[in-house]
């Protein structure tokens, strides 16, 4: 298996096969993200040819005769792979045709695979019809993982996401009415200093009106080589405190009142939350609170300053 730079995916396909389809991202404009910094080039497609050759591997890997003992002696995965997760920033952006290939790949090596997945942009979902939407969830791609970041249109403009909280809004209930699952990545701190709250009503106002299966909250963490950092030594923008932070995410959490997974389980929360709402929701204010008025700032505030680039 061939992959460039350093792979990411989201915690809950940590059982998924990852498949090289895309490298980089095609936006690549966000002020705050910093995660294809290593790449020498914006965004790269896969050939066919190299997507063809590492599902033949992994095919090898999962059929051949004694492939699974051999893996299990060497501590690599044996099962075989039930979904696949393509990775690259936005895999969802590529042609209709060429994800319908890619998923005739699949199940002609895999043919177990019942599932695709991949990161998406909102705007890539818009570059697809509804025709088109439909025959891509027949072809098994569902779970769709969108890092919508917030519904607050000042903060979106600002970080430069290209899309408002309305495209959000439209493009996913088209996910809904073909039937493709998704998930949100949410950013906390993205509204900036003073306007968490405000941001995460916004959030919630926009993930009341669709079914995500899950909200993944990651926490802001700026970079020295991140735009967002620049714009913060121009006097532009001012990053909340990490118990405004927290604060930011116990409004949500409030203001949420469709039935969702919610979750904080990336490096980049100093402590990790899991709960299902609205059963859960007062466990998971408690938590909230609890680190608040019991961590503080400054130990919040340490993580941060020490934690490594994700």
């Amino acid at each position: 298996m061939h992959y460039t730079g350093t792979i990411w995916r989201p915690p809950y396909e940590a059982s998924s096969l990852l498949l090289e389809v895309t490298a980089g991202c095609t936006h690549h404009s966000c002020k705050f993200c910093t995660l294809y910094e290593d790449l020498p080039f914006k965004f790269r497609m896969s050939p066919l040819e190299d997507i063809e050759n590492d599902l033949r591997e992994a095919q090898m890997l999962f059929h051949l005769p004694g492939s699974r003992q051999t893996a299990r002696l060497f501590g690599r995965r044996a099962e075989p792979a039930h979904r696949v997760f393509l990775t690259g920033a936005n895999p969802f952006v590529l042609r209709f045709d060429r994800l319908l290939s890619i998923a005739g790949l699949i199940k002609k090596y895999l043919p177990e695979t019942e599932t695709i997945g991949c990161f998406a942009r909102v705007t890539d979902i818009g570059l697809k019809s509804d025709e088109e939407l439909a025959v891509l969830r027949k072809a098994g791609y569902t779970g769709l993982t969108i890092g919508v970041e917030t519904g607050d249109d000042e903060a979106l403009a600002f970080m430069n996401k290209g899309y408002h909280a309305e495209d959000i809004v439209t493009q996913c209930q088209r996910l809904d009415k073909a039937g493709i699952r998704y998930s949100f990545f949410y950013l906390t701190g993205i509204s900036g200093a003073g306007r968490g709250d405000a941001g995460a009503k916004q959030m919630a106002e926009v993930c009341n009106q669709l079914h995500p299966d899950r909200i993944g909250a990651n926490m802001l963490t700026i970079y020295q080589n991140a735009e967002l950092y620049r714009e913060i030594q121009r006097g532009n923008w001012q990053e909340e405190t990490e118990t405004e932070k927290y604060r930011e995410l116990k409004t949500l959490i409030e203001h949420l009142t469709i039935p969702v997974v919610f979750a904080a389980m990336g490096a980049s929360n100093a402590f990790q939350l899991y709960g299902k709402l609205p059963e859960e929701r007062e466990k998971l204010l408690a938590t909230v609170d609890k680190i608040i008025t019991e961590v503080g700032e400054e130990e919040l505030r340490q993580y941060r300053k020490h934690l490594k680039h994700l």
